[in-house]
């Protein structure tokens, strides 16, 4: 079993920053990609940022030059740096990994969310 736990969602008037957290833990033999995802009211899931391997990163047009996604080996945990928030990257805000697990097979899991929400 392996378990994901965000932290760092709140409140932030537009133009400030969030910092998210993702801690991985569990039974799992490596870890092959972290990711967040975003979903608003009323829309799909929708990809963030993502990091494969150790440290290739990709992001979602909306969102670069102001977010950041890095991960820390050393804790099994994924950051996500986010400056310059705007009122429509309200969402709630979930972690995402791919993992190999001892027995060879590949899995994902998901985190519980974490609101995050940006007055204007």
């Amino acid at each position: 079993q392996v378990q994901l736990v965000e932290s760092g969602g709140g409140l932030v008037q537009a133009g400030g920053s969030l910092r998210l957290s993702c801690a991985v833990s569990g039974n799992y033999y490596s870890i092959k990609s972290m990711s967040w995802y975003r979903q608003a009211p009323g829309k799909q899931r929708e990809l963030v940022a993502a990091v494969v391997g150790y440290d290739s990163t990709n992001y979602v047009d909306s969102v670069k030059g102001r977010f950041t996604i890095s991960r820390d080996d050393t804790k099994n945990t994924v950051y996500l740096q986010m400056n310059n928030l705007k009122p429509e990257d309200t969402a709630v805000y979930y972690c995402h990994t791919a993992v190999a697990l001892r027995n060879g097979v590949l899995a994902d899991y998901w985190g519980q969310g974490t609101q995050v929400t940006v007055s204007s």
